[in-house]
């Protein structure tokens, strides 16, 4: 067949970027534009090869093998399919198990089919040398690409490379169409709209004794109670002390309970809620009485609306946290049958009631977020899912409230 066909180790690709643009092959460090990047390397392989592209596929680690947000939106895209192994963690080290296997069985089963008359192959591991040998002996030319080195060296074995059919680098200019490296303190979300009664609580400053103390108290200090809460934040792996910050943290919070702790700067009635994003709120310790009969999007949702919405979330919802918060309250509100949850629930801002935040938080749960990282749950996915929750509330109320004909 006159066609090509692009294997892409994503380990490789973004990792080998993350070190030219960021100076460490942490993919942490780089954002991707992944449409920009499928079709930059679409257009690259139909003019390097001179024949119509088939189909893109990318591999990829996944803790798992559960589909993370990017790997969602990859695999909704034209001509792109998504091959995922596992991602396991050895001596501190995250490592990938089963791509370089789901490359070269791939590899040597298009050109033993004949489906394409050219592949092109993003990757520097000497694991594929048997299955580009194959292909070769199978007619098929092999294109290898590498990513532009940070040290000006090869980044790719040098048995791979001299097995190739043709060679090519992508350099800088064209790895920057598509990548970019993060700035530090960056976040990955969209911020939610200003509300000023929490303006207060996220520039409140944590005192340095506080942390002090944290850090010398013998046993773990008391932690706020909260139903949605993961198990992990209130056993062992939940007792490193986390680095001092400008907004404090429950963690560093509940230090300050801990004997010779200094008092907060917090009002004396105020109570410390997960769903309140960081900070102290001043609120009861209870959750008001309508707060219990706030209706759950599971209670408000029909067997044919369950299917769509697995069907949306398959097919369109590419799994930012803020974007998974949007699409949850989208719903919750668009069911609503009595619209006075609305107002007591944006009332009650900006604390989300228990049980709507623990399916919130088990909706997230579901395109990969709120895993483990570093033995710790992730507090910036869950401030951006909230965060993203309330912005879609606080657009629904805004609606609500704007006079006829505007």
């Amino acid at each position: 067949m006159d066609r090509c066909i692009v294997l892409v180790d994503a380990g490789y690709l973004l990792g080998a970027a993350a070190s030219l643009l960021a100076g460490e092959p942490s993919r942490s460090r780089i954002t991707v534009d992944h449409a920009a990047l499928i079709q930059g390397l679409r257009e690259r392989a139909e003019s390097d090869t001179q024949q119509p592209l088939l189909r893109i596929y990318w591999f990829d680690g996944a803790p798992d093998r559960v589909p993370q947000p990017e790997h969602r939106r990859l695999r909704v895209m034209p001509r792109v399919t998504v091959r995922l192994g596992a991602l396991t963690r050895s001596d501190g080290r995250w490592a990938q198990k089963g791509v370089d296997a789901a490359m070269h069985a791939e590899l040597t089963e298009l050109a033993r089919n004949r489906a394409c008359s050219d592949v092109v192959l993003v990757t520097g591991d000497g694991d594929l040398l048997p299955g580009m040998m194959a292909a070769k002996e199978h007619g098929v030319a092999v294109h290898l690409w590498a990513v532009q080195a940070a040290d000006g060296d090869y980044n790719q074995s040098e048995d791979l490379v001299a097995e190739a059919d043709e060679r090519r680098v992508l350099d800088r200019t064209w790895i920057t169409k598509a990548v970019r490296a993060k700035e530090l303190g960056g976040i990955c979300a969209p911020p939610p709209a200003p509300r000023p009664e929490i303006a207060a609580i996220l520039s409140a400053p944590l005192p340095e004794s506080a942390l002090t103390a944290a850090a010398e108290r013998p046993g773990p200090a008391e932690e706020p109670a909260h139903p949605t809460v993961p198990a992990a934040t209130r056993n062992g792996a939940g007792e490193r002390v986390p680095p001092a910050k400008g907004v404090p943290t429950p963690k560093d919070l509940a230090a300050l309970r801990a004997p010779g702790a200094q008092p907060a700067p917090h009002p004396p009635t105020a109570t410390l809620r997960w769903s309140s994003d960081k900070g102290w709120v001043d609120r009861p310790a209870a959750e008001p009485p309508e707060a219990a009969s706030m209706p759950t999007l599971a209670q408000l949702t029909t067997a044919e609306q369950r299917w769509a919405d697995r069907e949306e979330d398959i097919t369109t919802v590419g799994g930012d946290p803020y974007e998974v918060g949007q699409v949850f309250a989208r719903r919750w509100v668009e069911r609503l049958g009595d619209q006075s949850h609305l107002q007591k629930l944006s009332a009650m801002y900006p604390r989300i009631p228990h049980r709507v935040d623990g399916e919130l938080l088990r909706y997230a749960a579901r395109f990969g977020l709120l895993a483990h990282k570093d033995d710790q749950i992730d507090e910036h996915d869950r401030y951006a899912i909230r965060a993203g929750f309330w912005r879609e509330i606080d657009l629904r109320t805004a609606t609500d409230r704007a006079p006829a004909g505007e």
